[in-house]
């Protein structure tokens, strides 16, 4: 028996997870389906998103993650626990140390829930690190050196804005707004036009595959399944990008409006290199199309896309377990 360190990007819409040595293990939707009667936890992961809308009363599908932090303790816990038993099975190993990523504006009440819950899952150390930090070092930013690096992390539930240089964290905030908040504007303006009510996959989906929130086509359509409000029944409607575009717009203004504020804060010297390097998108959200470009003409600054979004922190925890004692004279 040997023990392995891992890394875990516990995100409020998926949950990945890096082996030393290994790489990422694995990558799976912070969901929970309970039977609502006995409590029992039906299905964890991949298998409980199937079941997000489908279900009736007796079951249902849980998010403990809220927001980037613990909204449930227990099914986080219960989460952490199935995830790490899946890990488990691909080796031998007992009481990882274990590092986890979290907001920047993370309350001490809320770190230690995250500490507690990894520790009952049979930590024998566990790391806390924030993200937009793990992040940066994920896209591949030297970090290390007396220089500006930007980072606008886009995550499930919140978007990390961050400037960071020798190792350290200038300026930055975290705000609630993320992909979870974008699919929650598509059901709400699709509900307040239309009268029909669609479910978050869906909701998903059109953020996902058809929006354009830089240069819509008001000629492109999507038709959108869902209930319809008047008459109780199922019914479809047709959308167009533009639309999209209206429902996402307060939620990329306040993205937008958050950067701004990091950048003003920022130190003179770090701003012209940031200038001269730009911002890069991380987290999942940053492939919405058209961001990019969007970002890019109301800041003034360049914005480059990271190589590999979505694992961004995920592989940015694999680089610092590389470098464990450094972590520990850290924390």
């Amino acid at each position: 028996m040997f023990s392995k360190d891992i890394g875990i990007d516990l995100g409020t819409a998926n949950v990945l997870i890096y082996i030393k040595g290994k790489g990422i293990v694995l990558n799976e939707p912070s969901i929970v389906a309970i039977d609502t009667e006995t409590k029992k936890v039906i299905a964890v992961g991949e298998e409980a998103k199937e079941m997000l809308g489908r279900t009736g009363d007796k079951i249902k599908a849980i998010k403990p993650m809220k927001d980037g932090v613990i909204a449930d303790f227990e099914l986080t816990e219960i989460m952490l626990n199935t995830f790490i038993k899946k890990i488990k099975g691909m080796n031998l190993f007992k009481r990882p140390r274990i590092l986890i990523c979290c907001p920047t504006n993370i309350t001490p009440i809320e770190k230690n829930a995250i500490i507690e819950a990894a520790e009952r899952t049979g930590a024998r150390r566990v790391f806390i690190e924030e993200e937009p930090k793990v992040a940066a070092i994920g896209a591949g930013l030297e970090i290390d050196k007396p220089s500006g690096n930007m980072v606008v992390d886009i995550g499930g539930g919140t978007t990390d804005i961050a400037v960071l240089s020798l190792k350290n964290i200038v300026s930055s905030e975290s705000i609630k707004v993320a992909g979870n908040a974008m699919d929650k504007d598509i059901i709400k303006y699709i509900k307040e036009k239309y009268k029909l009510l669609i479910g978050e996959q869906t909701a998903e989906d059109i953020k996902i595959n058809f929006a354009n929130v830089f240069n819509p086509d008001k000629k492109k359509k999507q038709e959108v399944k869902g209930r319809n409000l008047n008459t109780g029944l199922p019914d479809s409607i047709e959308i167009n990008q533009e639309e999209v575009k209206e429902a996402l717009d307060d939620s990329i203004k306040r993205i937008v409006k958050a950067t701004t504020s990091v950048l003003e804060e920022t130190p003179p010297e770090l701003s012209a290199d940031i200038v001269d390097k730009g911002i890069i998108l991380t987290g999942g959200g940053a492939k919405l199309n058209g961001l990019q470009e969007l970002l890019e003409e109301k800041l003034t600054v360049p914005i480059l896309m990271a190589e590999t979004p979505l694992t961004c922190v995920a592989e940015g925890t694999g680089v610092l377990l590389n470098n464990i004692k450094l972590l520990e004279e850290n924390q």
